[in-house]
């Protein structure tokens, strides 16, 4: 058996470990059954299905039908622009509330891209705003602070 797209291989494995590790982590809840599910129900299945969603994708790498193809080496500067963005995010929102919070991720964050543009990140990160904003503050009433503090008041 040789893998001849690594990508998928690879992929494969990470659906694999996700869904073996929501459906361990989903144990720990009461599962119910499937006409009176439990919070543990959904996860644990969906987790189970991903599991099996990522072997056939390995196995199908191997398949000697398909292309074959190697794993790009990481650009390290990419991942930690994106990881960056997020941490970041998850410590400003709070004192800075989710406007300027979500501003700063989309900002952040693009400059991943090889292919930024201020003119591009601004505008969406407008969108991004006004989509979020309606969504989590209006849609759902999730309780965060919108604006900063000394704006607030």
């Amino acid at each position: 058996m040789q893998i001849r797209r690594q990508t998928d291989f690879l992929s494969g494995l990470m659906f694999i470990a996700v869904g073996l590790g929501f459906s361990f982590v989903a144990r720990g809840y009461t599962m119910g059954t499937a006409a009176r599910m439990g919070p543990g129900y959904f996860p644990f299945w969906l987790g189970i299905v991903l599991a099996l969603l990522g072997a056939v994708v390995a196995i199908g790498s191997t398949s000697a039908k398909s292309e074959a193809d190697h794993m790009a080496r990481w650009d390290i500067k990419t991942l930690l622009w994106v990881l960056g963005s997020v941490v970041l995010f998850g410590l400003i929102l709070k004192p800075l509330g989710m406007v300027l919070s979500v501003l700063v991720l989309v900002l952040v964050s693009s400059m991943a891209s090889h292919e930024f543009t201020w003119k591009g990140a601004v505008l969406n990160a407008c969108v991004l705003v006004i989509i979020s904003t309606f969504a989590f503050v209006y849609g759902i009433n999730l309780q965060m602070p919108v604006w900063p503090a000394f704006l607030a008041n």
